[in-house]
C-alpha cells in the first residue's frame, strides 16, 4: 500500500517502514495470590480503573462488569501535550479463559493497533501474570520512521512506565484486600464518588469483592449501581438506602477552586450540613441500620498552629474552616446516637498528579517556574492517594476504630521541602519564590488557610489502630505518583 490520503504518493524514504510494522512488549507481575483470587480482581470492573496510571487523568464512559468476549471498556483522556484535547482509548475483549487467559484489542484509540493478552500461571501459592502486548505506533509508516530514529524509545518507555504503575497497583491492592479476606464481603454506598478520592475508593472495593453502590445527584444510569437524591431539598429514598453495611460520604462543595465570597462560603458549609445530616438522620432511622458512617472531614479542624505538633488530642484552632469543620463532623450526631460506628476522617493534602494540589502545581513546576510559596516556612500535611484510599478501607473494615482519624503521612514537610523535593524527582529548579501578598490578590481570603499557613499533623490514632503507610515519606510518594521513580 503506497498511496498516501489525497492520492499522494508514498515517499521511497518511508517505504521500508510500510505494511503493519508490529512492535512486541512483556511484562511480568508476581503476585502474593492464588490464580483464582487473582483472576477475580481483573473480572471486577474497578480494575480498569486501577490500572490506569495515576498521572493519566481519564474520565470513564463506560466499562461492562465482564472480561468475556465482546465486553468493552471505553475512556475519554486528554492528548499528550495538549491537553484540552480529548482522545477516546476503546477496548474491546476477544479472549475469555478464566483463570488462565485473557485478551482485549484496541478498537479505537491512539495507537494504530493495540492488541494485549493476560497470561496467568500459579507456582508455590504465588500468581505470575504475564501481559503480552502487539502493537503498531500511531501514524503507521511516519510513527514507524521517527520511533526507528529514536530507537524505539519514546513509545516503549512510556508502555514501560505504564505497565511498571499496573504492577505496582496490582500487587499492593490484593496484599491490602487480603488483610480483611476472612471478613464477609460489604454491601457499601458512596456519596461524591465521582471526585479525586472517590473514584479511586469505589474501583478499589470493587475489586475486593464489595458490593459498590454510588450515590448521585443526577439521574441514574440505566445498568449502573446508582442511587439518586438531593440534599438541597431533602430527598432521598430511605428503602433504597436500608440494607446497606456501610455508608462512606465524600461530598461538598469544593474549598479551594473558587475565591470565598459570603455566597461561597455559604454553599460550602451548606453542601456539608444538607447532605450529612439527610444521610446521618436517614440511616439511623432505619430498622437494618449500617455498621459504619464514615463521613470525610479536614485537617483544617486545628487552625494555623506554625511547628506545634497535633494529633487528635490537639485543641481545635480558628476561623473558617476550623468551623466549617467542626460543625462537619457534628451533623453525623443522630447517627452516633443511633449506634452506628461514626469515623471523620481528617484529611491532608492528598497527592495525585490527576487532580487536587498536586495536579494543579505540576505545569508551572515543569516549566520551571516553581518554588517556596509565601516563604516556605508553613508545614505541609500530605498524604499519597493510594494511603488514603487504603486507609479508609483499613477504618472502616476494623471494628474497634470509631471517631476522628489524621489521614496524613508520619513525614509533613515545610512548603520550601515541598517545592524543592517536587523539583528534585520532575528535575527542574524549584527556587523561583511566590510572595504571599501575590497569592492573596490572586486568591482573597482562602490564600491564607489553604496556600499560606499549616498544620504539622501526624496520624496518630491511625498507625495506632496498626494501619502501615506505604509512603512515609514525600519523595516516594511523588515519584509514584508521577510514575518517575529511581
Amino acid at each position: 500500500m503506497d498511496i498516501f490520503p489525497d492520492g499522494l504518493r508514498m515517499p521511497l524514504c518511508l517505504r521500508a517502514f510500510e505494511g503493519d510494522e508490529m512492535y512486541k512488549y512483556t511484562h511480568e507481575t508476581v503476585v502474593d495470590s492464588d490464580i483464582k483470587s487473582t483472576f477475580d480482581w481483573f473480572e471486577h470492573e474497578g480494575s480498569f480503573r486501577r490500572l490506569m496510571p495515576p498521572w493519566e487523568v481519564a474520565e470513564e464512559v463506560r466499562a461492562d462488569d465482564s472480561l468475556e468476549v465482546g465486553s468493552r471498556r471505553v475512556f475519554r483522556f486528554p492528548a499528550p501535550g495538549a491537553p484540552f484535547l480529548k482522545m477516546t482509548w476503546v477496548a474491546e475483549h476477544t479472549a475469555y479463559d478464566p483463570p488462565n487467559h485473557f485478551a482485549d484489542k484496541m478498537v479505537k484509540g491512539p495507537f494504530w493497533s493495540w492488541k494485549h493478552n493476560h497470561y496467568l500461571t500459579e507456582s508455590g501459592g504465588k500468581t505470575t501474570v504475564k501481559d503480552e502486548v502487539s502493537y503498531q505506533v500511531p501514524f503507521g509508516p511516519l510513527g514507524n520512521l521517527a520511533d526507528s530514529i529514536l530507537g524505539g524509545w519514546l513509545v516503549k518507555s512510556r508502555i514501560s512506565k505504564m505497565f511498571k504503575a499496573r504492577e505496582l497497583r496490582l500487587q499492593r491492592d490484593i496484599r491490602e484486600h487480603a488483610k480483611f479476606s476472612q471478613l464477609k464481603r460489604k454491601k457499601i454506598l458512596v456519596a461524591g464518588s465521582s471526585g479525586l478520592i472517590g473514584t479511586q475508593l469505589v474501583a478499589f472495593l470493587d475489586t475486593g469483592g464489595h458490593d459498590v453502590w454510588r450515590l448521585v445527584r443526577r439521574p441514574t444510569k440505566e445498568g449502573y449501581k446508582e442511587l439518586t437524591w438531593d440534599p438541597e431539598q431533602g430527598i432521598i429514598n430511605p428503602s433504597e438506602i436500608e440494607g446497606f453495611d456501610i455508608v462512606i460520604h465524600l461530598g461538598g462543595e469544593n474549598i479551594g477552586d473558587k475565591r470565598w465570597s459570603k455566597k461561597r462560603k455559604a454553599a460550602i458549609v451548606g453542601s456539608r450540613r444538607d447532605s450529612t445530616i439527610l444521610l446521618s438522620d436517614t440511616i439511623s432511622s432505619l430498622s437494618k441500620k449500617p455498621e459504619v458512617f464514615l463521613v470525610a472531614s479536614a485537617i483544617g479542624f486545628y487552625g494555623n498552629r506554625g511547628d506545634e505538633v497535633l494529633t487528635e488530642e490537639s485543641s481545635q484552632g480558628e476561623g473558617f474552616l476550623t468551623d466549617t469543620v467542626i460543625q462537619w463532623e457534628s451533623y453525623a450526631e443522630s447517627a452516633r446516637e443511633a449506634g452506628i460506628r461514626v469515623i471523620n476522617t481528617r484529611n491532608g493534602i492528598v497527592l495525585s498528579a490527576a487532580g487536587g494540589a498536586l495536579g494543579r502545581m505540576l505545569l508551572p513546576w515543569k516549566l520551571g517556574g516553581g518554588g517556596p510559596l509565601a516563604g516556605g516556612k508553613q508545614w505541609m500535611s500530605w498524604i499519597s492517594l493510594d494511603d488514603e484510599i487504603y486507609a479508609i478501607h483499613h477504618l472502616i473494615m476494623n471494628k474497634e476504630c470509631e471517631g476522628a482519624y489524621n489521614l496524613t503521612a508520619p513525614e509533613p514537610v515545610r512548603q520550601k521541602t515541598f517545592s524543592k523535593t517536587l523539583g528534585k524527582v520532575l528535575r527542574r529548579p524549584a527556587f523561583a519564590p511566590i510572595p504571599g501578598f501575590s497569592m492573596k490578590i490572586l486568591f482573597g481570603e482562602l490564600a491564607g488557610p489553604l496556600l499560606i499557613e499549616g498544620q504539622r499533623v501526624l496520624p496518630s490514632r491511625l498507625e495506632q489502630s496498626g494501619y502501615e503507610f506505604l509512603h512515609k515519606d514525600l519523595e516516594s510518594a511523588l515519584r509514584d505518583s508521577l510514575g518517575i521513580w529511581r
